[in-house]
């Protein structure tokens, strides 16, 4: 990237009125904090990019070492079966009330 040299006018710097340096500065703060606003939408762009790369990279390293056929499944899984609290006495594993409303919610209405 070229850096740009900042040459002020000073001619018309020195020469101007306070209201005329004033609007000169807020112009310039302006478009500073537009500068500010575009560079942070940049760095957000470019820090998700590298979280997807380096999550890419990870499980690219982590299929050879477990080899095409033994995945490792990082995503939750749907209860399971029957898990014993104390030895010999099972509970089963149900989900939530609100889990339950939340599951209907999303279902798409009859036509």
């Amino acid at each position: 990237m070229a850096t740009r040299r900042v040459t002020p006018p000073w001619d018309y710097l020195h020469q101007a009125s306070s209201p005329s340096l004033e609007s000169f500065e807020l112009s310039r703060l302006n478009h500073a904090a537009n500068l500010r606003k575009e560079i942070a939408a940049l760095l957000e762009q470019w820090i998700d990019e590298m979280a997807e790369a380096l999550l890419a990279r990870w499980l690219r390293e982590d299929h050879k070492l477990q080899g095409p056929n033994q995945r490792l499944d990082i995503l939750p899984q749907a209860p399971g079966p029957v898990v014993p609290a104390i030895p010999g006495e099972p509970i089963s594993v149900r989900p939530c009330q609100a889990d339950r409303r939340l599951r209907t919610a999303r279902r798409p209405a009859p036509d």
